[in-house]
Parts: C-alpha cells; sequence; structure tokens
C-alpha cells in the first residue's frame, strides 16, 4: 500500500472524517487538477510533482471554482480575480483573497485515490492563516495610518511572523476595513457585508483600532503622529497608506445638492436610492463612472455619461475596448457626450436641475455623479521629511521604504517601481497591489529584505460581463 498525503497532514489530530474514493489513479496524470466531491464537500484534487493533494475548491475571495482556473507548478491561480493558492499547503500566495484553503488527507491504495475530508470543515472553505499575539515584554510598536487593505495585510503579515510588538491602526473611517471594490457593484450593499474581517479578529490577535481619527503631522524625528482630536501618540516604525479621495468638480454649482461621489458604502446607498425615477448624469468614463452607468441604468429614467475623452478607458485599456464598451452601454439605453466637459451645474432651489457642459449642450438632471480621478491624502506630510513627486505621492523603493528610516508606505498614496517594467515608478489604485504592498512592507519591517514582485490586475463587470486585465496599465492612442 501507497499513501501520498497533502502537505498539511503532520498538523491534522484525529477527528471524524468522511472519506470517499474521488478518482482511479491513472485519472490524473501529474501536473493536472479536477474537482471531486467528498460528502458534500467541494474538492480540488491535484497532482504535482508525483503527489497527490487535495485543497477547497472554492477560492477564499468570491467563491470561484479553482477547478476552472490554471495550475502552474504548485500553485493555483483563481479564474475569476487571480488569486493564488500552493496546492500542497493551501496557503494564499497572491491577493485578492485574503484567507487560505483547508487541505485534506489523501491516500493512494489499490490504485484507487481516497480523499478524507473532517466533519469540522465541511462547508468551511476557507482558513485562516496562523497569526500570533501581542508579547507584552516587547516594547516595540508598528503605526499604520489608513484603514485600507495595505494596513489590513500589513497588520495581518506582521503577526503571522510572529511579530509580537504593539500594532496601532488608525483610520479616519468609521468602518473597520472593507472590500471597497464592491462599492460600484453592489451599490445597496450594508456596510457590515463589505467588512474584511470583524472586531473580534482584531481583538484575537492583539491589532488595536482607532477608528474616525485622522492624521495632521507626522514628526519622523521625534516618531510621532499627531491627530485631530489632539493626541501625539509615538511609533518605532510607521506604515502611511491614507489613500486617495475623489476629485471634486471645479466649477460653478458643484456643491449643489444631489451632487454626489462614490467613496464610502453610505455614498454608494445614497447613490443607490437617490436614482429611482431620475434623470442620472455621471461626469467620467474611468472604471468606476462605467460601472456606476451599468449599475443605475434599470432604476433611473435616463442615463447619460459625459467624457473627456472620444472613448472611455481610452487612456489606459485602449480604443478597441473603449469602443466595445461604450457600444455595450448605448446599446442599452445610455447617451454618451465624449471629448468634453462640465462648465456649470445649474440648480433650483439649492438642487441640480441641468448641466452644462463647455460645448454649450445643457442636459437635464436630477442627479450628478462625480467620478473624475483622485487625489492623494498626503497634505498631512507638507513640512515633513518624507519626499514625494510633483503629484504629492509618497517615493517609495522595491521594498516600500521612503527615504526616511523606519518610515514606510503602501497603496495608492505610492509611486513604487514595478519589476516588470524596469523599475519605473508609478502609481495604481489596484486593490491587489495594495494588499501586496502592505505585505511587503511588513516583511521589511521585520528586515527580511524582500522585493516587491507582484504583477497588477484588475476587473471591471459591465451587466454581468467582465473585463479583466493583467500587467501595467499605460497610456495608449
Amino acid at each position: 500500500m501507497s499513501a501520498k498525503q497533502s502537505g498539511l497532514e503532520a498538523g491534522l489530530d484525529p477527528e471524524e472524517e468522511v472519506t470517499d474514493v474521488v478518482c482511479d489513479e491513472a485519472d490524473l496524470r501529474d501536473g493536472e487538477m479536477m474537482e471531486v466531491e467528498v460528502g458534500d464537500h467541494n474538492v480540488l484534487l491535484v497532482r504535482c510533482d508525483g503527489v497527490y493533494s487535495a485543497i477547497s475548491n472554492q477560492c477564499t475571495h468570491y467563491g470561484a471554482p479553482l477547478s476552472e482556473g490554471v495550475l502552474s507548478g504548485c500553485r493555483v491561480r483563481c479564474p475569476w480575480h487571480g488569486s493564488c493558492f500552493n496546492v500542497k499547503t493551501g496557503d494564499l500566495e497572491e491577493y485578492p483573497g485574503i484567507d487560505c484553503l483547508p487541505c485534506h488527507k489523501v491516500k493512494v491504495e489499490n490504485n484507487k485515490v481516497y480523499v478524507s475530508v473532517k466533519k469540522r470543515i465541511r462547508g468551511q472553505p476557507k482558513r485562516v492563516k496562523w497569526m500570533g499575539v501581542r508579547d507584552q515584554s516587547v516594547s516595540h510598536t508598528v503605526m499604520l495610518l489608513g484603514g485600507g487593505a495595505a494596513c489590513l495585510m500589513c497588520a495581518e503579515t506582521l503577526r503571522q511572523e510572529n511579530y509580537g510588538g504593539r500594532i496601532i491602526m488608525v483610520s479616519r473611517d468609521d468602518l473597520l476595513p472593507y472590500d471597497k471594490t464592491r462599492l460600484s457593484k453592489v451599490m445597496n450593499a450594508e456596510s457590515d457585508s463589505l467588512l474584511m474581517r470583524r472586531m473580534d479578529f482584531f481583538h484575537k490577535h492583539d491589532i488595536e483600532v482607532w477608528l474616525k481619527k485622522e492624521a495632521l503631522s507626522i514628526d519622523t524625528n521625534k516618531k510621532t503622529v499627531t491627530f485631530d482630536d489632539g493626541l501625539i501618540q509615538s511609533y518605532d516604525q510607521i506604515l502611511i497608506a491614507t489613500g486617495c479621495r475623489a476629485k471634486g468638480l471645479d466649477c460653478p454649482g458643484a456643491n449643489l445638492e444631489r451632487v454626489l461621489m462614490l467613496e464610502t458604502p453610505e455614498d454608494a446607498r445614497c447613490v443607490h436610492y437617490a436614482c429611482t425615477g431620475c434623470r442620472t448624469v455621471i461626469v467620467g468614463t474611468s472604471f468606476i463612472g462605467m460601472e456606476v452607468a451599468a449599475y443605475l441604468l434599470d432604476t433611473s429614467s435616463s442615463m447619460t455619461v459625459i467624457g473627456s475623452s472620444e472613448l472611455p478607458y481610452q487612456k489606459t485599456l485602449g480604443r478597441e475596448i473603449g469602443k466595445v464598451t461604450m457600444t455595450m452601454l448605448e446599446e442599452k439605453g445610455v447617451t454618451f457626450y465624449m471629448n468634453d466637459a462640465v462648465a456649470e451645474v445649474q440648480g433650483k432651489n439649492r438642487r441640480v436641475k441641468a448641466v452644462k457642459l463647455k460645448s454649450g449642450i445643457t442636459i437635464e438632471a436630477d442627479l450628478l455623479i462625480v467620478a473624475i480621478g483622485v487625489s492623494p491624502n498626503s497634505e498631512f506630510l507638507k513640512g515633513s521629511r518624507v519626499r514625494m513627486d510633483s503629484k504629492n505621492y509618497v517615493i517609495v523603493d522595491e521594498y516600500m521604504r521612503t527615504n526616511i528610516t523606519d518610515v514606510y508606505c503602501a497603496g495608492d498614496l505610492t509611486s513604487f517601481p514595478l519589476k516588470m517594467a524596469k523599475g519605473q515608478k508609478v502609481s495604481l489604485g489596484h486593490w491587489q497591489i495594495a494588499q501586496a504592498h502592505g505585505r511587503i512592507a511588513a516583511l521589511n519591517m521585520l528586515c527580511r529584505e524582500v522585493e516587491l514582485n507582484t504583477v497588477p490586475y484588475y476587473w471591471t463587470v459591465l451587466f454581468g460581463r467582465t473585463i479583466r486585465y493583467a500587467g501595467q496599465m499605460t497610456s495608449v492612442g
């Protein structure tokens, strides 16, 4: 009898299990994977380097079937959003997922492959990686400025690497870290449903979270941060990941009621409920603008989109994809005014009633949604020694280090060297990139000397159709 078992077996304690014969040994060649059922549990069976392993078949991000993804060596990539998992350990190796996969025992006997699933993990397709807690004897403090994906992944990585110091995560938001990618896709979602982790998680792993607190300045000589409530907090190492904010219109009428932007779950719900039966106008043909237009189309009485270029996505994905996207929306009834811009927002009784364009065209409107880009939240760094570029993004190296010792930066706020572009400095507001930044920053805080080496990945959804791209977004014709 030969038994080839998954890499997690050594840590399994004896519990009641469900075991099924899932296939013949000859059914799966080396370098192949297949979906199998063990009881009511959906499992991915893989043969890698002559060894069988079994992990949950649902990606921990949004539940995509990994059996439809790509197996490369001992790593499987999710077919939807690119999360990667080690098929031998189930560990997450690439974001945007944040959790690992449970592993199951595999054995081969009499040319039959058997998979055993513990009853306690049936129906639980996720596994949180082991994390340590604070050691009260360690006086070291890491401060994380920002409440997004970069800071969350930094905190988790520190604890996964058994960092025993104090971790303080500070956010000006009133919510724990949440999935911002869903704001323009599920606009009526309750805030609680978007949370990436709940408060008991932070308590369990001794991660302090300060909400509704904003940094006003940083003194890198004294290693202190001053907050809007007067508190001055010291740190030993700090990660700055305060992100970006949506740009508003700079024209008369921009402050009228029902001129809205999309930054928080509350903003998304406000837009969702305000658009019903309205003449809706969207300024901006980026990913956010296009997703919002598609989402609101069925409930608005009319939908108009104003863009500064000839086609949507023209400067990022190119003319061909821009044309396909524009045609798809026009066929659903969306009206486009391209190569134009807003000159004035006209109102009545303090509410928007029309949008006047620079071309002279006037569009009647009950609701105006502004999605014209972002500005970095770096004002509090002015006057500090932290180096920024001409657009006020923080410059970092491949280790997420700024020019100041013990000061790191991550996420949308950074200008960082992209390895696949031969180290060219870029600023990319991608969710998966921010997560990777946070992890790399944590490892280098611990002196691991790990370089950032991840391929940017982004996805958008329009009318159930998904556009995905991997690589560097550059301006194209």
